[in-house]
Order: structure tokens, then C-alpha cells, then sequence
């Protein structure tokens, strides 16, 4: 109920109070859907903090705000030194203005997931703060103010459709009505609950409560009160701190739920892809039969032949072909088959240990997925993450490399960022097949060329790695750089030597223009 108009109303009233003869001095933004207004006071600096995410729109009141010197644009720039005369709340809507001199007016348009502010001049629209709502262009000042017909004829003859009525109550009202047995109750009665709650709803107590395990804004007492407050700023203020803690730990906790049960998924998918695999094998044992038939026929099978046909004494003497090598004798084909059945006893064995080993995991996971269900805190959340080792599961942060990479003519060209990077580059990030260049004599980049299996390095891509082992050096600005270029199996460090320091054993040498 934070953006119901009912609250608006209240704190419509107690922003105008607290701004009136104001200057707003800032008005700034460093995130796509957050604008900051700075109002300078007889006493303080106060702040309005518009944060109008899609999923969550909402006003807070920061006691001070840093701006950052980086990524952040002025806006609504009209309004810089103007003095705030007043607000103005319109009527069954979730908008209020702050009235400022010179004729301008800032309308709060607080619409859920359409959400945003508006500039006013002479009431017309001047600038939006999101302007991508383009029809926000069309909202006149005069066209917001709605009626309700209060009266008890009205609510008798629209009693079907009380929501429609009745539409700045909200959701949480609703609740609060169907708690309080509403729908049995009479249709007097139900007239004096609905007075009731517009009573509750006009002189409000502001309520943070817990309703269905979400953290809720509320002007009457539901589910179970977190705390309650007379003052609507310090009230929404308090709410939308405890809800952003709130939702970045729902938010992490989420995430790592997402990332277990992925690889349940897949250790379930192995699962049931190995089993159906073992059932295969372990009904398919043919090669102990084929050897066992051999050897009980020996004097029949000779020397040269590809494939016989015996009768299977395991199956009712049912003949069975058996393919042969025909350079082997009849009990060294024997000798094959029976490798080849224990083999497949041993493939038997580790799918069973490896299925043994996964469904351990899936147990595990399970248990991680239980326990990380019912942490209550971020503080616990963490805490169970890093006594499990989780933690890299859920916060993985992506490693830079080093080196900037282009591709010529298929092939890819790595270049060394700097001197530490260098040697990251040669020694962790290359095959010894790889091309390493270097500018002769000078500091400058490692350059590698990617080695592509069956190819030779043209001569073309040598010479352009070349340009940019050249012009990542010392020599980038003179008109020819020679560079040397080697395998990289034959670059090696030495311990001791400095950062991109290395010995080169063999090389040969280009000269090149420098070039980016």
C-alpha cells in the first residue's frame, strides 16, 4: 500500500509541510530508474530518493546522499533554484505534485511499473524522467482528480462488483475486509465494515507487516506487524530500507537456489541416462558366452575362418554366429572374448561407482536446497555458503584476462596488456604450437598467434601481429619496428627475472610498420 492513494494523500501533506519555501538545489541520476532531488531547508539538505524499478516502485527519504563523480546525468534542470510553494494530491489517484515558483510543477506519477515524474510548465508537460512512457506526453493536470460515490445506494446497487467501486481501497484492504469474514456477512453489515475501513484508511496507522512471506506496506493491521508509525516519511522511509535488505537476500538466496538446482537437473539427467546404459550393458554380456562356446568347441574352429555358427548351450542349444579373427586359432579368439567380458565387468563396476558417487551428490544437493530454504537472513545465508564451500556457487566473479584479443583471417591475435599480464599471457594462456612475437630490443606486449591444428601461419597474419607487437612498444612511433617471432615452446622464464621478462631460444625477425 505504499503507492495507494490513501498514503499518497497522507504524505503529499507532510512533503508539502516539510518543503514549503525550499530550493531544490540537485536533481540528478546515476541509475536508469532512480532520480535523486535535493532540497535545500531552513536546517538540512533533504533528499527524495524516486526509485522506480519495474518490480518495485517506491519513495524513500535518505538523511544525506553522495553523488558519484562518475555515471551520473542532471535533470529537470527548470526546477534548479526554484522554491517549493506547496503540494497538491489528486483525488482517488496515486499522484501528487510539489508545487514550485515560476509556474512549474513536478507531478509524482506512481503507477506501479509505469512509474515516473513529470515536468511541468504553465501545465504542460515539458519533460519526463522516463521517456520511453511517451503517452505520459497526453496526462493533464486537470483530468486527474476521480470520484467514488460513497453513498449506501451506490454500494446496494453496485454490490457485485465492490472492487470496481471502491478502487483506491487496494489489494491489502480487500484482504483486510475477507479476514474480518466480509463475504458471510450481511449487506449492512458489510456497509459498516466498509465504513470502518475508510475510517482506518483516512486517519491511518502506518504498518511494515509480514504477509505471505513478503514484506508488506500497510495502512490497517494484517498478518503479523514488523513495526507501526505515526510519520509517513519516517514510515516509508524504514519500509524501504528493510525491503531492499529483504529482497537482495531473497535475491542471492534465489540465485543460488537456481544454480543447485541446475546441476540437480543435470546430475538427474546423468542418473537416468547411465542407468539406462548399465541396464544395457549388464543384459548384454555375450563375449564370456562366445569364448565359453569356443573353447567347448575347439576341434571344430580352425585357422582362417571369419565366423561360425554354434549351438548356445546357455540358450536351449539355439545357434548363434560368432565373428572371428582369422589370424587367430580358435583358443586365442577365446583369449579376445574373454578380455573383452572383463573389460565389460569392469565398465560395469565404475558406471555403478560413478552412479553410487552421483546420486551422494543429489542426496547432497537436496540438503543444501532444504537448508538454503529456510536461512532468514543474508547474515545466515553467508554464513552456511562459506562453512560449505558454496560460496563460489553463487557469488563467482568473472576473472579479466590478460590480454585484448582481435582476429585476422580466421586466426586469433592475443596482445599482453602489461608487463604482469604479459607473463600471464605466455605462460598460462598458450600452447607451445602458438606464434610469440615480440618488438626487438624494446618493453612492449607479448603477442601470441592461436595455433589451428594442421595449418601453417601465412604470412599475411605473421606480419600483422607483427604491426601490433610494434605498435603495443616502445618503438610504436617509429616508421619501421623489427619484431621476432618464435613457437612459443621455445620461450621460456627465468626464476628471478622481472615481470614480462623472458628468454627467447630461437627466432626469427620482421620489419614492420606499426601498426594498430
Amino acid at each position: 500500500m505504499h503507492n495507494n492513494f490513501y498514503y499518497l494523500r497522507q504524505l503529499s501533506v507532510e512533503l508539502g509541510n516539510k518543503l514549503k519555501d525550499s530550493v531544490m538545489s540537485e536533481c540528478f541520476s546515476q541509475n536508469k530508474d532512480e532520480l535523486i532531488l535535493r532540497f535545500e531547508t531552513r536546517s538540512k539538505p533533504f533528499f527524495i530518493k524516486a526509485s522506480l524499478l519495474s518490480d518495485f516502485c517506491c519513495l524513500s527519504f535518505p538523511s544525506d546522499f553522495n553523488r558519484a563523480r562518475k555515471n551520473s546525468i542532471d535533470l529537470f534542470g527548470e526546477l534548479i533554484g526554484q522554491k517549493v510553494i506547496g503540494s497538491r494530491q489528486y483525488e482517488n489517484e496515486r499522484c501528487f505534485s510539489l508545487l514550485f515558483s515560476d509556474h512549474y510543477i513536478l507531478l509524482f506519477k506512481l503507477h506501479g511499473n509505469r512509474a515516473n515524474l513529470l515536468l511541468y510548465h504553465q501545465d504542460k508537460v515539458i519533460s519526463l524522467f522516463r521517456n520511453h512512457l511517451t503517452t505520459d506526453h497526453e496526462i493533464q493536470l486537470d483530468q486527474l482528480d476521480k470520484t467514488i460515490d460513497f453513498s449506501k445506494e451506490a454500494f446496494v446497487s453496485n454490490h457485485n462488483r465492490l472492487k470496481q467501486l471502491y478502487f483506491t481501497f487496494g489489494k491489502i484492504a480487500w484482504q483486510y475486509l475477507n479476514q474480518h469474514n466480509f463475504k458471510a456477512s450481511s449487506i449492512d453489515e458489510q456497509w459498516k465494515q466498509i465504513q470502518g475501513l475508510r475510517q482506518k484508511l483516512e486517519t491511518p496507522t502506518f504498518y511494515i507487516i509480514q504477509l505471505e512471506d513478503q514484506l508488506v506496506f500497510s495502512l490497517v493491521a494484517l498478518g503479523k506487524i514488523q513495526q507501526q508509525f505515526t510519520n509517513p516519511l519516517i514510515a516509508l522511509h524504514e519500509f524501504f530500507t528493510q525491503y531492499s535488505i529483504h529482497y537482495g537476500f531473497e535475491h542471492e538466496k534465489q540465485r543460488v537456489l537456481t544454480k543447485l538446482r541446475t546441476q540437480l537437473k543435470n546430475d538427474e539427467a546423468y542418473l537416468t541416462k547411465t542407468s539406462a546404459k548399465l541396464k544395457e550393458i549388464e543384459a548384454d554380456d555375450h563375449y564370456k558366452t562366445w569364448a565359453d562356446l569356443l573353447m567347448a568347441n575347439l576341434h571344430t574352429v580352425k585357422m582362417g575362418m571369419d565366423k561360425i555358427v554354434l549351438p548356445d548351450f546357455y540358450h536351449e542349444n539355439k545357434p548363434i554366429e560368432i565373428k572371428l579373427k582369422k589370424e587367430l586359432n580358435a583358443q586365442k579368439n577365446a583369449e579376445v572374448f574373454y578380455r573383452k567380458s572383463k573389460n565389460h565387468h569392469i565398465e560395469i563396476q565404475k558406471l555403478k561407482e560413478a552412479l553410487a558417487k552421483k546420486e551422494t551428490e543429489c542426496t547432497t544437493l537436496h540438503q543444501y536446497m532444504k537448508e538454503i530454504a529456510q536461512t532468514e537472513s543474508l547474515k545466515e545465508l553467508r554464513k552456511f555458503m562459506d562453512s560449505l564451500g558454496l560460496t563460489a556457487i553463487a557469488v563467482k566473479k568473472q576473472v579479466p584476462l590478460p590480454y585484448h584479443e582481435t582476429e585476422y583471417n580466421g586466426f586469433k591475435i592475443w596482445v599482453g596488456k602489461n608487463a604482469k599480464q604479459n607473463d600471464e599471457l605466455t605462460l598460462h594462456y598458450t600452447y607451445k604450437e602458438d606464434l610469440w612475437l615480440h618488438a626487438k630490443d624494446v618493453a612492449g606486449s607479448h603477442v601470441v598467434v592461436k595455433y589451428q591444428s594442421g595449418k601453417k601461419f601465412p604470412k599475411d597474419v605473421v606480419e600483422r601481429a607483427a604491426q601490433l607487437a610494434a605498435f603495443n612498444s616502445k618503438r610504436k612511433t617509429d616508421s619501421l619496428c623489427p619484431v621476432i617471432y618464435t613457437p612459443k615452446k621455445f620461450v621460456r622464464k627465468r626464476k628471478g627475472d622481472p615481470s614480462g621478462s623472458v628468454v627467447v631460444e630461437k627466432e626469427e625477425v620482421t620489419l614492420v610498420e606499426p601498426k594498430a
